[in-house]
């Protein structure tokens, strides 16, 4: 069963942020969909709990530069 998280991110201004983060989490092993929402500031996944976590994901938003806070 897939599950759905919202992220706040900061640090994420433009197209190549939106890009950059998309790609990263995208990639993921259990990640179905990625959405960057640059005036919200916020990063929705929809992922397999069973495949990766929050965390990881948050890592990996983290490993490109930005701060989930």
């Amino acid at each position: 069963m897939a599950d759905k998280a919202v992220l706040n991110v900061k640090g994420m201004s433009c197209g190549h942020c939106v890009k950059a983060v998309e790609e990263s989490v995208g990639k993921m092993t259990g990640v179905n969909a990625v959405s960057v929402d640059l005036q919200a500031a916020t990063v929705a996944v929809d992922f397999e709990s069973s495949q990766t976590s929050v965390q990881q994901i948050s890592e990996t938003i983290e490993d490109q530069g930005y701060d989930v806070i």
